[in-house]
């Protein structure tokens, strides 16, 4: 793969992420519409994960061979075909029939979200790959350019949660999907004739087996990723949704929309407050002082301190033995911080996986550190409906620390990696 210059790399790096902010704004409000609309039809927790549970899974099955793709066809390439394939996926939504049978219903939605999942998944790896080609080299440049990256797309992505349930109340679901999908069919109109040179075009001799890492601190952090969006899609997905939903909503339509309206301002709020967290993560760590060694360091510590914030409000919710003000009062300031120390845990983990790879193997490192993540999303989602159907709030909770602390085992084992390990293929 050729690698471009770096100084130059600013109007593709714009580009690049103009593209994926597009594409994260549907991809927030996608997610709020599917959860509220079809919690309102009177599907379970445990039925609403399924309607994710293919969007995770399908993102796992993109990381891997998206790596491949991108080294084989180039970066653009996977960029365009994500958004493109986020457009179908869109409008296929729009053909649901609530006439159709819950069974028939849930297949149909879980398929298009498994679009929806190779679709996001494509974008980001093309992204985030494309960061570690553009960034400047020197000082902490890469990781200042992924930290805007990440902490902007999350920002969008929050703003996407608010727009999904303002347009869900307003315009319902069909209108909502179709809306989205033709104002992302225009961006990706607009970026595709305005993409600058920049970014590499792939090379024929790219070899699938090639995903797979032989870099052990690739593959650590892969897994302490894995248990990190565990943490945090085990309530964000589900429980906590319809734990506010319980407590905002007195059945009526009017009532519905407020509390879609509350839902979704809290949600967005959280990614958003998340995003700006991220972006701001190398100023606060100081990392232009720092070497890799103190930032693996920090990764630990940050792990460290997340773990005690999910067991503390379990032990909360299982005090309260059910909705009450103070509860939610106490959860809402509860994961806001958790959503602080988290995002500094993912802005620290972003950065390091680009530091651990090679710019020659970059889209597989990226792609099977972002497989990761999509496994972690899964396993989230599923404990996310299966543990609040069986213990509510306090299990769902108590899940959470536990993810958070098999995060931190596996971040213990990672160290700075030496010359010979960033070359490894």
């Amino acid at each position: 793969m050729t690698v471009p210059e770096r100084a130059p790399g600013i109007p593709a790096y714009i580009a690049v992420t103009a593209a994926y902010w597009a594409f994260m704004l549907t991809d927030g409000a996608l997610r709020m519409l599917v959860l509220l609309h079809f919690h309102t039809l009177g599907f379970s927790p445990v039925q609403l994960a399924y309607l994710f549970l293919l969007y995770e899974f399908m993102g796992m099955v993109t990381n891997l061979s998206a790596g491949w793709i991108a080294a084989r066809f180039g970066l653009t390439s996977t960029l365009y075909a994500g958004l493109g394939i986020q457009i179908v996926a869109l409008v296929a939504l729009a053909g649901l029939d609530p006439e159709w049978a819950l069974v028939s219903s849930v297949i149909y939605v879980m398929v298009v979200q498994g679009l929806s999942g190779v679709a996001k998944d494509l974008a980001k790896m093309s992204s985030k790959s494309a960061v570690k080609l553009l960034a400047p080299s020197e000082g902490d440049g890469l990781f200042r350019w992924v930290a805007y990256l990440t902490g902007s797309k999350n920002a969008v992505k929050g703003m996407g949660f608010l727009l999904g349930t303002v347009l869900l109340g307003t315009v319902g679901f069909t209108g909502s999907v179709l809306a989205m999908a033709a104002v992302l069919a225009a961006i990706l109109a607009a970026i595709a004739a305005l993409m600058p040179k920049g970014l590499p075009q792939g090379k024929k001799g790219a070899k699938f087996k090639e995903v797979f890492s032989r870099n052990r601190n690739v593959n650590l952090l892969s897994l302490a990723r894995v248990f990190l969006f565990g943490a945090r899609d085990v309530w964000f997905v589900v429980g906590i949704p319809i734990y506010f939903y319980a407590v905002l909503s007195d059945g009526s339509e009017a009532g519905n929309r407020m509390a879609f309206f509350q839902i979704g301002t809290f949600m967005a709020l959280w990614i958003i407050a998340y995003g700006a967290v991220q972006a701001w993560a190398p100023g606060l760590l100081k990392a232009r002082e720092k070497s890799t060694d103190q930032i693996v360091a920090l990764a630990v510590q940050w792990v460290g301190l997340l773990t005690l914030i999910p067991a503390t409000l379990a032990l909360c919710a299982l005090v309260a033995g059910g909705p009450s003000t103070w509860l939610t009062l106490t959860l809402v300031a509860g994961l806001m911080i958790f959503g602080f120390v988290f995002a500094v845990n993912s802005s620290v983990h972003s950065y390091l996986i680009l530091a651990f790879t090679h710019d020659d193997r970059v889209t597989m490192d990226v792609g099977f550190y972002y497989m990761s993540n999509a496994a972690g999303r899964l396993l989230g989602t599923l404990l996310s409906g299966l543990s609040y159907q069986l213990g509510g709030l306090p299990l769902t909770l108590g899940t959470a620390a536990l993810m958070a602390f098999l995060s931190w085992l596996s971040a213990r084992k990672l160290h700075a990696a030496t010359p010979a390990e960033a070359t490894q293929g």
